[in-house]
């Protein structure tokens, strides 16, 4: 059996391979790739929709980001769990180098397959759908972008419980203690997706709750219209 580098060292990862690239060179062809996607996006969007606000940018650019993370990144761990550890191309390599931080993605570990399965299936479409939906200023965009955002912290809290129950209850500890495994990808990185969603569900919650408080107004006025309407039909009858 190779030896490995992951928590708990226990774990039998069949077919490892080390990893050919250097963290730096990793973390750059993540960050580059990504980096070089919102920019193209971000002019698409300039183009279709001159008028979109910051604010609208920068949410197609998220959408964008999290779309691509969730239906391609997260999708090759989907179909590639059963071989992750003997996986040598770049997304290969990173799903490794993240796996320091957590070693469940090395072992086809039940909850995160199908934790991943449904964000690369559902959250990732839906979030390519979301941006057409802001980009042609659609009344569907704030029920959808409510939806995948509230979908996306769930399964951000239930990534984080199972973990923790499993290092208080059964003593596994996956990550490897050291700041960067730990502290960066497990902690900083995933909340994100905590973070992001969190406002931007509460602000289609509250674009909503105004919609209906509108549209409760305009019937308000008309039914007091309509009232005043007849009262005065029913004055100038009697006269």
């Amino acid at each position: 059996m190779a030896e490995h580098p992951y928590y708990p060292p226990e774990i039998q990862l069949l077919g490892y391979v080390a990893n050919e690239y250097s963290v730096p060179q990793l973390l750059a062809g993540f960050f580059s790739t990504w980096s070089a996607i919102l920019a193209v996006s971000f002019l698409v969007a300039k183009r279709y929709n001159p008028g979109l606000s910051t604010g609208d940018t920068i949410c197609v650019l998220w959408f964008v980001l999290t779309g691509t993370i969730h239906f391609f990144f997260e999708g090759y761990f989907a179909v590639n769990h059963h071989r992750m550890a003997s996986q040598q191309d770049l997304f290969g390599q990173l799903w490794k180098e993240y796996s320091h931080s957590d070693s469940r993605y090395l072992t086809s570990d039940p909850f995160v397959l199908c934790m991943e399965s449904i964000t690369a299936g559902l959250w990732g479409p839906l979030s390519f759908v979301i941006v057409g939906l802001i980009t042609t200023n659609s009344p569907y965009r704030h029920p959808l972008q409510a939806l995948v955002s509230l979908g996306q912290m769930y399964g951000d809290v239930l990534y984080y419980a199972t973990n923790y129950f499993d290092l208080v209850y059964r003593g596994l500890e996956y990550s490897r203690p050291e700041a960067l495994y730990y502290w960066f990808y497990y902690v900083f990185m995933n909340s994100i997706w905590m973070f992001i969603p969190g406002v931007l569900l509460y602000s289609s919650i509250t674009t909503t709750a105004s919609a209906f408080k509108t549209v409760e107004k305009m019937e308000n006025t008309l039914a007091k219209g309509s009232a005043n309407g007849h009262a005065n039909g029913s004055a100038k009858k009697h006269n």
